[in-house]
């Protein structure tokens, strides 16, 4: 195995950017005090330079660490929460410490979070959620982390990404391909999709699988109605809203999450929608919540809180010379929010004891 390279040091950095050790510092960890045209120019002579604050390779060659940095997207998502619980398990058997961040499915904020982590001595990083389907959004962020690699820190992703690290990938496509493949066989045609912002690599995916379900049956995706949204309980409801009043003959509803198939359910009761009677709901992602919601939310389970622990686990381990992959499993679990596509074409904006209104 290679050794690391030397590591420059913080002087190198503030000589060769013609600034003081102490502007460099500030500039590096993100403090007060210097101006933002300054701090750029400190940290991209630091990213050409390989240079990243209190480098820990010598701790890290013994194979213990102190910290791990875990960075989630929404951390009030419980998709979030049960791959914390993993990340969590695994760093209490090891001793270790796990500093959360929350990145709110920014680039720039994800960047900012791995920059801070480095800077306050984490040895280890897991970056979890789904990537960017454009890897310019992520370069910079490749840049640093494959710095911070380089000079003994460790780092493990959760999702497909276009970083260059260890990588926890979930079946999402599997997952979309075996929701959508559940409604069709329950007789459904007219079926909605919810899905995140169409930039993230989960949402690509878990519709690409949504796309491969359709084919057989002589279905696109151009013939099923998509709305992007947030990525969130309020997403899903927003949709929802869409969705039921662009296409009020839709019998079935997939979110792409359960947390926007929340919001789904929420407007369908408002509106005394009968689930599954009128239109059946289902999801992928199987969060705890989802067996205790009226009805039991039909969703394909990820193993949310195993790839947290396989995530750090290989970030543990020591380095190898090719990037490690770990696909993980999925399980379709029905439950009462679906059921057989009704005979009746009764729109899905009407309750039972409604008419149709006129178009």
């Amino acid at each position: 195995m290679p050794k690391p390279r030397s590591a420059p040091r913080l002087a190198d950095v503030a000589a060769r950017a013609s600034v003081s050790i102490a502007t460099a510092s500030r500039a590096l960890a993100g403090r007060a005090g210097v101006s933002e045209a300054v701090a750029a120019h400190v940290r991209e002579v630091a990213m050409q330079m390989g240079y990243v604050a209190n480098v820990h390779a010598r701790t890290l060659a013994g194979g213990a660490t102190s910290t791990v940095g875990l960075v989630v997207h929404e951390i009030g998502d419980p998709y979030f929460s049960e791959i914390a619980s993993g990340v969590i398990g695994v760093a209490a058997q090891r001793g270790l410490t796990v500093q959360i961040c929350h990145s709110g499915r920014d680039p720039e904020a994800e960047l900012h979070q791995i920059r801070t982590l480095i800077a306050h001595r984490t040895d280890a990083i897991i970056v979890a959620g789904s990537g960017y389907t454009d890897p310019a959004l992520q370069a910079e962020s490749n840049a640093v982390l494959t710095a911070f690699q380089q000079s003994g820190g460790r780092v493990a992703v959760i999702g497909r990404h276009h970083l260059s690290a260890d990588a926890v990938r979930p079946d999402n496509e599997p997952a979309g391909a075996a929701v959508a493949a559940h409604l069709l066989e329950l007789g459904h045609r007219r079926i909605g999709v919810i899905a995140g912002p169409a930039i993230l690599t989960t949402v690509a995916d878990r519709l690409a699988g949504v796309g491969r379900a359709l084919a057989p049956h002589g279905l696109t995706l151009d013939d099923v109605p998509v709305v992007h949204t947030d990525f969130t309980r309020n997403g899903g409801a927003s949709g929802a809203e869409k969705l039921l009043a662009d296409h009020p003959d839709l019998t079935a509803l997939v979110a792409l999450n359960d947390l926007m198939a929340i919001g789904v359910l929420s407007v369908l009761r408002s509106r005394g929608i009968a689930v599954p009677q009128q239109v059946s709901v289902a999801s992928i992602d199987d969060v705890a919540v989802a067996a205790d919601l009226a009805p039991g939310l039909t969703t394909v389970r990820l193993p949310m809180t195993e790839m947290g622990e396989l995530a750090l686990t290989m970030a543990l381990k020591p380095p190898s010379a090719r990037r490690r992959r770990k696909n993980t499993g999925h399980e379709l679990i029905v439950r009462d929010s679906t059921g057989p596509a009704p005979r009746g074409r009764r729109p899905a904006g009407t309750s039972a004891g409604s008419k149709p209104s006129s178009r």
